[in-house]
């Protein structure tokens, strides 16, 4: 998440008072109407560079999700709380547009970024060369026996 634009030059800056926590609570529940659960929310910053984000774990028909959203820099150190709920309207809206569209496609392939493979990081983590080893596995099909059956292998 480097390189990233300052909170001023994106949509939503200074639209809304409403605490961030109202925003996440409204994305939880757009993930929570099409069936999914809530595993964990957090918010954090890192010490050092002051980086911060909002996060959220969740899972739909037993596949699990981690957004990690992050809080836009700003041009003023007295403009951060204005930059956590801009992030956390912006959350919300992206939750509450791929809720919709999972109706429609299903929820793997519009959270599809944001799917938690086997070692822990989600796919919009993996860099480049390596999703041409990972996706083929993820939609291999099960060895098929001699008896014509499928088994999990």
């Amino acid at each position: 998440m480097d390189n990233l634009p300052y909170g001023e030059e994106i949509n939503y800056w200074m639209t809304s008072r409403s605490d961030p926590d109202t925003w996440i609570a409204k994305a939880r529940k757009q993930i929570e109407t099409i069936g999914g659960q809530i595993i964990a929310e957090a918010f954090g910053q890192e010490a050092t560079t002051g980086k911060s984000a909002f996060m959220l774990t969740f899972s739909i028909q037993d596949e699990l999700y981690k957004i990690i959203w992050p809080v836009l820099p700003t041009e003023g150190k007295d403009k951060r709380r204005a930059a956590k709920i801009q992030a956390a309207t912006m959350l919300y809206h992206d939750v509450k547009a791929k809720c919709i569209s999972s109706r429609v496609l299903g929820p793997r392939a519009v959270f599809f970024s944001f799917f938690v493979l086997p070692d822990g990081r989600t796919m919009g983590e993996i860099p480049t060369p390596e999703l041409g080893q990972i996706i083929p596995n993820l939609f291999a099909l099960p060895e098929k026996t001699n008896g014509g059956r499928y088994i999990d292998g």
